[in-house]
């Protein structure tokens, strides 16, 4: 069954900002690689996802509401070298 994407108002103004689209969020959700899990995250547990746009690299933050099939995208940003290790995967310590 194909989840639903609600974009939450954040990840609507991120978006805009950084010129990312829907479709390529949905891109990310669909087939992006999860980096850190928080399953113990209220109301819904979420991840951080990666994904790449090109040669764009792109971290999503998602929230499931596994009962009712819906994806809640919760951010949408290009990671920062400064903060992130080659390949975006890991945060630097």
């Amino acid at each position: 069954m194909a989840r639903h994407l609600v974009f939450r108002l954040h990840a609507v103004r991120r978006m805009l900002e950084r010129g990312i689209s829907e479709d390529e969020v949905g891109l990310i959700v669909e087939h992006g690689e999860v980096l850190e899990a928080y399953p113990d995250d209220e109301p819904y547990p979420s991840e951080l996802l990666l994904g790449w746009v090109g040669a764009r690299p792109l971290h999503v933050v998602v929230a499931h509401n596994i009962e009712s099939q819906i994806t809640f995208i919760i951010t949408v940003y290009e990671p920062e070298m400064g903060e992130w290790e080659a390949g975006f995967k890991r945060r630097k310590p």
